[in-house]
């Protein structure tokens, strides 16, 4: 845990990325889907590889619910996948219809099972400014053991966003997840952070942390606040 009390000044918001908010008609899904997911999306989308600010939400699907406990994460083990689940993809505007034309209406396989893409809905980046990503990837330097220590952890995730000009007064770690792909697993860890100025909040969710941003790695979204937690003496 990292803490730091501030009083952060606001800036003009951007407003030049969204998240599209696909239905979807899917069963299950393998746990870990990232990279499936990223290469069935890669084949129906020609700039797919070519747009900095594209990053592919993994399909969330809830820890347990009704005495279903959610599998270990691997490619191999399936989830149940709801209706009222959605595909999200963070997208610049200006290629939002586009994506939609591209995808809308399109049948996918992800780790050999069938999803439909149906109709979506843009959804403006979050003003909240407690935010967290699922998986923060580590650079080509990274490796498992630098994300297992905490300190470590944070160390890293302060010179990242400091070089997006982003102060981090709150932060909490997470698990660690390896990610499958065919070249070797990504190791990442969950980061949430709080503190942040709507406009800081915005401008990373917009930019993201680190590498790998189409397999769902250092994309941010809300989270609720921390503030009535206790900060470490």
């Amino acid at each position: 845990m990292f803490w730091n009390e501030d009083d952060p000044t606001e800036a003009p918001l951007l407003d030049d990325i969204v998240d599209l908010l696909f239905t979807i008609d899917c069963k299950c899904l393998p746990v870990d889907h990232a990279y499936a997911l990223s290469s069935a999306l890669r084949a129906l989308v020609p700039w797919f590889d070519e747009e900095p600010h594209l990053g592919v939400h993994t399909i969330h699907v809830a820890g347990s619910q009704n005495g279903w406990e959610r599998p270990e994460h691997s490619p191999e083990a399936l989830i149940m996948v709801s209706r009222r689940t959605k595909l999200r993809i963070r997208v610049p505007s200006a290629r939002a219809d586009d994506l939609v034309a591209r995808l809308q209406g399109q049948r996918i396989e992800v780790g050999g099972q069938p999803l439909t893409i149906g109709a979506a809905k843009p959804r403006p980046l979050s003003q909240e400014t407690t935010i967290f990503t699922r998986y923060l990837a580590a650079d080509s330097s990274g490796d498992a053991e630098a994300f297992a220590n905490e300190s470590r952890f944070l160390e890293a995730a302060a010179r990242a966003l400091g070089a997006l000009d982003i102060r981090m007064r709150k932060a909490l770690c997470g698990k660690t997840t390896s990610l499958y792909t065919p070249a070797g697993p990504i190791h990442t860890r969950a980061l949430m952070l709080a503190g942040l100025t709507r406009e800081e909040s915005m401008r990373l969710q917009r930019e993201g942390l680190g590498p790998y941003r189409t397999l769902g790695c250092g994309l941010f979204i809300p989270h609720k606040g921390i503030d009535p937690v206790r900060p470490p003496t």
